[in-house]
């Protein structure tokens, strides 16, 4: 049996010639350079009732042996063993540095400001926002991460902002002789506002005793409508290495016994509550559930739970 091609898909066929063979194995499509992983947006929003809450990354860092300040109460063993069943290196981890952002429709209040006022400007920017919008700036707690974005070259990073932070830790920072807080704190004492354990910031947003991780760490709830979030700051520095093993040691905290209770009743009622939360080094955008699991916490991170309005 003989077969013809008509004269259209004669023209098809030869159309399509080209095409195929570009398609041949070994042939190469394109000749783009590799760029290695790509950098995450500096800004999450999501709405919380009334409120908008927006997640900030200020900074990254990579960090060299995670086993150093994790889990030093814990084997070896046992920490690289919770890190493969998570997939996580056990040589490095990377550290994130997440202050946040609550519009309450009169007032732009920002908890924690980063390492650098470069970082948490960039930050900001991304977001819609510049420093000098800024109503209120409360701080969790005196480490130089969370703090030093407070002043850049000219001077107050927020020239418009009224400062707020827990007394008990600033009592304890105005004696320890720190260079940090004398450089970036201190300047700006004639316009802090000190809270206790259940002090109020803004309509909605309360200040919780959090201590261990320092001796005045506060976290924050935010409720809107019903509807809640917690600041958690430096409660836990790690899904893993702290949600999931509460009880672990971690280097960076001062009262270690402290820090580990604190975890231990902070996820037990977020977890208790199904209450979300933002953990200023969880991986950004840093916000997530807990659920209680075995002997310590399970990491939820959030999906698309808070943009649903």
């Amino acid at each position: 049996m003989s077969t013809s091609l008509t004269r259209r898909q004669a023209l098809v066929a030869a159309a399509a010639a080209p095409v195929a063979a570009s398609f041949l194995p070994g042939t190469a499509l394109a000749a783009a350079p590799l760029q290695g992983p790509s950098s995450p947006r500096l800004s999450t929003r999501v709405v919380l009732g009334g409120y908008e809450v927006t997640a900030l990354l200020s900074g990254t860092r990579t960090v060299e042996n995670p086993k150093e300040i994790f889990g030093l109460n814990a084997g070896d063993a046992a920490f690289d063993a919770a890190s493969e069943a998570a997939f996580l290196p056990t040589d490095k981890a990377q550290f994130f540095f997440t202050p946040t952002l609550v519009n309450t429709g009169s007032e732009l209040i920002l908890f924690d400001t980063g390492v650098s006022a470069q970082g948490i400007v960039a930050a900001l920017a991304d977001a819609g926002v510049t420093p000098d919008q800024i109503d209120t700036v409360v701080l969790t707690h005196m480490h130089g991460d969370h703090i030093g974005g407070l002043m850049g070259e000219a001077g107050p990073t927020f020239a418009n902002a009224r400062y707020v932070t827990g007394a008990a830790e600033h009592n304890h920072w105005s004696g320890a002789n720190n260079e940090g807080f004398q450089k970036n704190v201190v300047p700006l004492n004639d316009r802090m506002t000190f809270l206790d354990d259940g002090g109020a910031v803004a309509p909605g947003v309360t200040a919780m005793l959090t201590a261990g991780h320092t001796p005045g760490h506060m976290g924050y709830m935010i409720e809107s409508d019903g509807n809640q979030l917690m600041l958690i700051g430096d409660v836990a520095n790690h899904p893993i290495w702290s949600v999931q093993n509460p009880d672990w040691e971690v280097r960076f905290d001062a009262d270690k016994a402290a820090a580990a209770a604190t975890r231990r009743r902070v996820f037990g009622m977020l977890a208790a509550d199904r209450v979300p939360f933002i953990g200023y080094h969880m991986p950004f955008p840093a916000l997530g559930y807990v659920a209680a699991e075995g002997d310590g916490f399970r990491y939820v991170p959030a999906s698309y739970q808070m943009m649903l309005g």
